[in-house]
Formats: structure tokens, sequence, C-alpha cells
């Protein structure tokens, strides 16, 4: 048996929201043994993103404890989560996308396989280990070993994929490296890196089975800019 925390940022996810949440509740059925938490965040949704995860909520609540943090302001995915991990209350935490792009029985695959054992080291899902089955867009795919190559030669980071939106943490380090945390938007997991090697948490890449969801939030031509500009500072801020 494991105590999980899965944390879900979303932001006016009403187009994505209803197929996620059929994988979510297969993963619930399917593992109701665990004692298993679902923290969904709206990162300021002005849509019905509240409106289905509160009537989700409510139609599942024997069979899934979960609840709704909300506020009306879009801040960012990393504040998104930020605020998720530390209402979390379980000993393993699943960071995982709104769009279920890798399914949540993803954590069920490495925790059975043994992936999952040491509660001093962080496990992050990477579309580019050799043994990951991805499905995506070439035009990303190439972006992504771009952004991987610029993240080496800013930071020394050597992962292969520190963006992948499915990452498992221990409690026992989580909350205190994400009242740390500072960088509020996609850039989030660049500082959360820097955080980890800092308190000396060891980073393991797993293979995951990964599928392209349309209708994404990070935009190549808004949001790019602004999580460079934000790598940016997280560079100075670690030169001091």
């Amino acid at each position: 048996m494991y105590s999980l925390s899965i944390i879900i940022p979303l932001y006016n996810e009403e187009k994505r929201l209803l197929k996620s949440l059929t994988k979510l509740k297969k993963f619930i059925k399917q593992n109701q043994k665990e004692k298993i938490e679902i923290i969904f965040v709206s990162d300021g949704s002005n849509d019905s993103t509240n409106k289905i995860i509160n009537l989700f909520i409510k139609k599942n609540k024997k069979i899934l404890k979960s609840f709704l943090i909300k506020y009306k302001k879009n801040v960012g995915k990393g504040y998104a989560i930020k605020k998720g991990i530390l209402k979390s209350k379980k000993n393993w935490i699943l960071i995982c996308d709104a769009d279920m792009s890798v399914s949540p029985n993803q954590f069920n695959i490495w925790y059975k396989n043994k992936k999952i054992i040491d509660k001093n080291k962080a496990y992050f899902g990477s579309r580019r280990h050799q043994k990951s089955n991805v499905q995506g867009s070439i035009i990303r795919i190439i972006l992504g070993y771009l952004f991987t190559f610029f993240i080496w030669i800013l930071f020394n980071i050597k992962l292969k994929d520190t963006q992948c939106g499915f990452k498992v943490l221990h409690k026992s380090y989580a909350l205190k490296i994400f009242k740390k945390i500072s960088s509020f938007r996609f850039a989030f997991d660049i500082e959360l890196i820097i955080l980890l090697t800092n308190f000396k948490i060891n980073i393991i890449e797993l293979p995951l089975t990964w599928v392209h969801v349309n209708e994404g939030k990070l935009g190549l031509f808004n949001d790019i800019p602004k999580m460079i500009y934000d790598i940016f500072i997280i560079k100075i801020k670690n030169l001091k």
C-alpha cells in the first residue's frame, strides 16, 4: 500500500477536463485500497472549470477524497502547484498535468516495478528516456531538445527532460522546498531542480508513456519569452 497526494493545476480547462476526469476516476476505482487524495488547484480559471471540478468531487465523494483550491487571479502553474503541495497530507506527492497526457496509472507502474522506493530521491518522468513511448509533434520534440541544451548551458543541469509535468516527490523534503519556490510560471521546474540539488536530493528520470493532448496552455509566442525571462531571473538569483 502507498499514501499518495495527486496535485493537479488547472487554468481554464473546460475543453479537456471531461476526458481527464474519466481517466482519473478509473485510476481511483482501480486503487481504492490505497490512501489517495486529489488536490485540484484552479489558478484563476474564469470558465466552467471550477463548476466541473466541484460536480466531480460531489459525485465521487464516496470513493474519492478530493478538494478544490481556487483563487481569482491567474498567477501561474508553479504557484498553483506550490499551493497544492503545501496542503498535501500523504507521503508521496504526484504532480500531474490536467490534460493527463501521462496517465496517473504511470505512478502504479513505477511503484509496482520498484522504481519508486527511496524517500530521499525525486522521480521525474522523462519523454526523452530511451524506454519512453512518446506520441507528440516533431516541432515540440525539437523545441524540447533545444530547451534542454539551453538549460544545460545556463545551469549545467544534465537532465534530459526538465519540463515533463509528471513528477513524484516525497513529503519529507517537498514541503520545505516548495516553501522556497518563488518562480510561479512555467519556469518553476528549473528552480525546483536547483532547490532539490541544493537539498542533496537526487533526481531519477523514469520512462513513461506520453500522448500529446491539444488545447495546451503553453503558448510558443506568448509564454516562451516569459519563460526565458524567468529563467534568467533564476540564474541571477543563483549567482548571488
